[in-house]
C-alpha cells in the first residue's frame, strides 16, 4: 500500500514515521524548509515509546510527479486546509482514500466538496507531540493512536484493508465502526482542553489544582456539548462526565497543542474549533458565555500576533 502524508510535523511525521518504521511505502509531501531539514537530518522521532530515525525519508514538494497513492493522510492545521487540498489534489485518484487527522468537524464539508464523499473517510488522532528546535519530533503522551472509518458507519472492505496495512506499528492506527461519534467526541474534548488551557495559559495540573479550575472546565465542556447535541451529533449521553474523568487523570504537565502553538508565537485554530461551535450556538439561540470568553481570548491573541508581524 502506497501512502502519502501531507506534512511531516508532530502528527504526520510521527504516524508517517511509524508506518515507515514498519515497512509501509510512505511518501511525505512537505514545504521547502521541511524538505531541507529532512534531507539533511532525516526524520527523527524522540518518543517515550521508543526513538526512531528514518535516514532517507521519501519526500516530494507540491507539484512534483508522484503516485498513484492508495491513502492520503492529512495532518495539516485547519488554517492551511485550502492550500493543503490544492496541494494533494494531483495525487488523489479514483481509488485514493483521504483520511484527515485534523481536529474538529468543519473540514469535512470542504473535503467532501472537493473530492466527493466516497473518497473521504473520517479520522482523528490522540497524541501529545511537537517539534523541537532541530525539527525533530518529540512525543510525550502514553497514548499515540489514530482512528479512522467510514463516515456513515460500519466496516467496509477498504477500511479493513487499510487497517491491515496499518496494523503492527509502534502505536495504534485502527478502524472504527462509528467514526462520526468518535470525531464529535474528540472535537468536544479538544475544544474544551484547548479552550481552558489557553484561557488560563497553563497546563492541566495548575488548572486542576486551582480553586475553580475543575468547575470552569466542566462549564466549558457542558456549553460545547449542548451545542453539539443541538446539532444532533451522535455523542454519548454521559460524555461530559467521561471526559472530565479523562481531564483529571491527565499528567500535570499536559498541554493542548493550541497552547503550545501560542507559546511558540504560532497561529491557532480558533475559528475552526471554538468559532465553529460559537457560530452554531448563536444561530440556534444557545447561551455559551464561557465559550465566548475563550474564543475572544484567542482572537485577541491572533490580533496581537498579526500586529507583531
Amino acid at each position: 500500500m502506497k501512502v502519502l502524508v501531507l506534512g511531516a510535523g508532530g502528527i504526520g511525521g510521527y504516524f508517517g514515521g511509524r508506518l515507515a518504521e514498519k515497512g509501509v511505502d510512505v511518501t511525505f509531501l512537505v514545504r521547502e524548509r521541511r524538505y531541507r531539514e529532512l534531507t539533511e537530518r532525516g526524520l527523527r522521532i524522540q518518543s517515550i515509546h521508543g526513538d526512531f530515525h528514518l535516514e532517507q525519508p521519501q519526500l516530494i514538494k507540491a507539484g512534483e510527479a508522484a503516485g498513484p497513492f492508495d491513502v492520503v493522510l492529512l495532518s495539516n492545521k485547519a488554517y492551511h486546509l485550502a492550500e493543503s487540498v490544492r496541494d494533494i489534489a494531483p495525487y488523489v485518484g479514483e481509488q485514493t482514500v483521504v483520511i484527515p487527522l485534523l481536529n474538529g468537524i468543519a473540514h469535512m464539508e470542504l473535503l467532501w466538496e472537493r473530492f466527493g464523499q466516497g473518497r473521504v473517510l473520517g479520522g482523528l488522532c490522540f497524541i501529545e507531540t511537537t517539534l523541537n528546535a532541530d525539527g525533530d519530533i518529540v512525543q510525550t503522551s502514553s497514548t499515540h493512536d489514530t482512528v479512522f472509518g467510514e463516515w456513515e458507519g460500519g466496516m467496509s472492505e477498504r477500511v479493513m484493508r487499510i487497517a491491515e496495512a496499518f496494523s503492527g506499528i509502534n502505536g495504534s492506527m485502527r478502524a472504527s465502526e462509528n467514526i462520526q461519534r468518535d470525531a464529535w467526541q474528540k472535537y468536544l474534548f479538544i475544544t474544551t482542553l484547548s479552550g481552558i488551557t489557553t484561557l488560563m495559559n497553563a497546563a492541566v495540573g495548575p488548572i486542576r489544582d486551582s480553586k475553580y479550575g475543575i468547575d470552569l472546565t466542566r462549564q466549558l465542556a457542558e456549553e460545547c456539548a449542548a451545542v453539539i447535541r443541538a446539532l444532533e451529533a451522535p455523542i454519548r449521553a454521559d460524555i461530559v462526565d467521561k471526559q472530565m474523568e479523562t481531564f483529571q487523570n491527565q499528567g500535570a504537565a499536559m498541554k493542548s497543542s493550541m497552547l503550545r502553538d501560542m507559546e511558540k508565537g504560532l497561529s491557532v485554530e480558533a475559528d475552526h474549533l471554538q468559532g465553529y461551535l460559537l457560530d452554531h450556538a448563536q444561530r440556534l439561540g444557545l447561551s455559551t458565555p464561557l465559550l465566548k470568553v475563550v474564543y475572544n481570548n484567542l482572537k485577541v491573541y491572533e490580533q496581537k500576533l498579526s500586529e507583531s508581524k
